[in-house]
């Protein structure tokens, strides 16, 4: 389910970011953003990981993640950026039929 509110994405991305993913929503930073496939299919994948790693195991992750790039690179979107399950994402939103060949858990090869 898509949502956009500009204040709930603020709250918890700072401006940082455009969309946000929390099971089972997508949260849009504006109404524009729903048509931007890309981005939407980047939110899916982040849809699936958060699924195979029943939602609790992929906060966990991407928390433990992000804290432990953030210290080796010192800055908060290197670190980011440098989250497997972000690689997946980014890599892979171009392509509209990821998903439908997408092995399970596949983000692993991107650590």
């Amino acid at each position: 389910m898509v949502i956009v509110s500009k204040r709930f994405l603020k709250f918890f991305t700072g401006n940082f970011a455009q969309a946000i993913t929390l099971w089972p929503f997508v949260i849009l930073k504006s109404k524009e953003l729903r048509t931007d496939d890309s981005l939407l299919n980047h939110e899916r994948i982040h849809l699936r990981q958060q699924l195979e790693l029943l939602l609790i195991g992929f906060y966990l992750w991407y928390t433990i993640e992000f804290l432990i790039r953030w210290t080796k690179e010192k800055n908060a979107n290197d670190a980011y950026h440098a989250i497997c399950f972000e690689k997946e994402a980014y890599l892979n939103d171009l392509n509209s039929n990821y998903l439908k060949t997408r092995r399970f858990f596949a983000f692993i090869k991107y650590l």
